[in-house]
């Protein structure tokens, strides 16, 4: 005979099962920082993605927490580690990677991948963009946000100063001059060239290092090349724009009003990232462009912009709600509609093999100049102590700008700064 189970006991029992059958239904949370480093309706644009994927995939929450430009995102990210709250993911700044991986924070996408079809997703990206999410052959960031620099003109400024409408400049020589020539012709009411040396000064002048044949780092993230003698023409020339050309503003030059000064003509020519280029479409009331950036020995420009990391404080069921996540935001036919919103890049050959993107290609030729950019690209200033060699770089640039010190004198300080920084990583 069955003995009776006491009426209490057969309730706390059916409570229990209950409770645990709600916990297994319970979705996996995620919580993921996101960078908002351009103007623009990216959050509106991140939210639309989040709601569609949760509605794709009920057993996920995600929460996106906008944590301000990629540096305080990666601080935020990292106070929240250290106070063991670390998000399961975020998007960060693809040249945080060796900070990230000093901190043993973030996982190898390599150890979470499962099967054949995870490891073709894995292998599926444009290698230029990979770079900066990849140490010794292990992948640690997968590309979302990424961006070259490039250069807008305005065309309808480039006819009044009697120039081609049709063609930017194709070397250093002759955007000093196209960019004089606009400022004459306008009576000085219109500069020729704004190149941003806040924000991001490191980034810009990286590019005209690299178009000088220069390459500013080694690849393991422990040596910097500051002061080469091409360097130091590089950065000579990016102050000549303003004291001999008359081109471009003594002063430092605001990253975050660039845009707005090309799209209410203060300036006829920018260099900023290709992020602003729906912003750009949408707003400028002229005929602009879109080009690579000039030359000097070569063409060139770093890369930039976020990767997904994935932490590794996560457990191993969220690490897979992570995963799926970020490959559903990757899907070609995501990253061709992200791209057509914002201006970022698709990340995959395959997202411009959509018809989506090819067919927009088509129609707005400058959609593609980043991508076939990539041709032309290195991989972004990425070091241990990241923030502080940059840093180093920043303060000079700008000192040189500004007439503070000769080229010379600055990146020989930053070289002698990053130095001291990365004297215990050498090799």
């Amino acid at each position: 005979m069955r003995a009776r189970i006491p009426f209490a006991l057969s309730a706390l029992a059916a409570g229990l099962l209950s409770a645990g059958q709600a916990a297994a239904n319970d979705p996996v949370e995620l919580t993921m920082y996101y960078p908002v480093a351009v103007g623009g309706a990216l959050t509106d644009v991140v939210d639309d993605l989040v709601d569609e994927f949760e509605s794709e995939h009920p057993d996920i929450d995600v929460e996106a927490i906008y944590a301000g430009n990629y540096d305080d995102t990666r601080v935020r990210a990292m106070s929240a580690m250290e106070a063991d709250d670390t998000p399961q993911l975020s998007v960060m700044f693809s040249i945080d990677l060796y900070e990230l991986l000093e901190q043993d924070a973030v996982v190898a996408f390599d150890d979470l991948v499962e099967s054949d079809e995870e490891r073709e997703w894995l292998d599926s990206f444009y290698p230029g963009l990979m770079e900066n999410g990849q140490v010794d052959g292990k992948t640690y960031g997968i590309p979302f946000q990424r961006s070259t620099i490039v250069l807008f003109w305005n065309k309808d400024a480039f006819e009044a100063a009697g120039l081609d409408p049709e063609t930017p400049p194709e070397n250093w020589e002759e955007m000093a001059e196209m960019a004089a020539t606009v400022r004459e012709a306008s009576d000085e009411e219109q500069w020729g060239v704004m190149v941003p040396s806040t924000g991001y000064p490191y980034w810009m002048f990286q590019a005209f290092a690299f178009q000088n044949g220069h390459r500013l780092m080694s690849d393991d993230g422990t040596e910097v090349y500051f002061d080469d003698t091409a360097a130091v023409e590089a950065l000579e020339y990016w102050v000549s724009l303003a004291s001999e050309h008359d081109a471009m503003p003594e002063d430092t030059i605001e990253w975050g009003t660039l845009r707005q000064n090309f799209i209410e003509e203060s300036t006829a020519m920018m260099w900023h990232t290709t992020g602003n280029l729906s912003a750009v479409r949408s707003e400028a009331d002229f005929d602009f462009g879109v080009a690579m950036l000039p030359m000097k020995t070569q063409r060139g420009s770093p890369t930039g912009g976020g990767n997904f990391y994935v932490f590794k404080d996560a457990s191993e069921e969220e690490q897979r709600a992570a995963m799926t996540f970020i490959r559903w935001m990757t899907a070609p036919e995501r990253a061709a509609d992200w791209s057509i919103e914002t201006g970022y890049m698709g990340v995959s050959p395959a997202a411009y093999e959509t018809e989506t993107l090819r067919d927009y290609v088509e129609d707005f030729a400058p959609a593609a100049v980043a991508r076939d950019q990539l041709e032309h690209s290195t991989a972004e200033l990425s070091t241990y102590q990241g923030g502080r060699v940059r840093r180093a770089l920043d303060n000079a640039v700008q000192a040189a700008l500004t007439g503070q010190m000769t080229p010379e004198e600055a990146l020989t300080q930053a070289q002698q700064e990053a130095e001291a920084v990365l004297r215990r990583y050498a090799r």
